[in-house]
């Protein structure tokens, strides 16, 4: 198995809540397929550098994942067939951080400084 790196966007008009259901049945689907997750993370509603679908924020979701090939195959024909996903993207790694990735750390050195302030 493999180790992977799926990124996806949601439409902007769901809620934080259905947010985090959908990042739980997307880790039930990879496990019920065969695959192990590892850290996740909800990076919340966030500004798209372009519009998707007439829309210019998105939910974005992280989830880091050990799986065999054709889990990965499945989960992008789940994502593509989702209303509420507009993009997704999985990408190969050469292993998992588990650190938080460099979007919360930013998000947590911003709260440090105001604090500072």
């Amino acid at each position: 198995m493999a180790l992977y790196e799926h990124i996806f966007i949601a439409r902007p008009d769901i809620s934080p809540a259905q947010m985090e259901s959908l990042i739980e049945e997307t880790k039930a689907l990879i496990e019920e397929k065969g695959g192990k997750t590892g850290k996740t993370e909800y990076w919340g509603l966030r500004n798209l550098a372009y519009r998707i679908n007439k829309s210019r924020k998105g939910h974005y979701g992280l989830i880091d994942m050990d799986a065999p090939a054709d889990v990965v195959a499945e989960l992008d024909r789940i994502q593509r067939l989702s209303e509420d996903v507009i993009r997704h993207m999985t990408v190969r790694v050469e292993d998992h951080s588990e650190e938080p990735s460099a979007i919360l750390s930013k998000k947590d050195d911003r709260r440090g400084r105001r604090e500072r302030s």
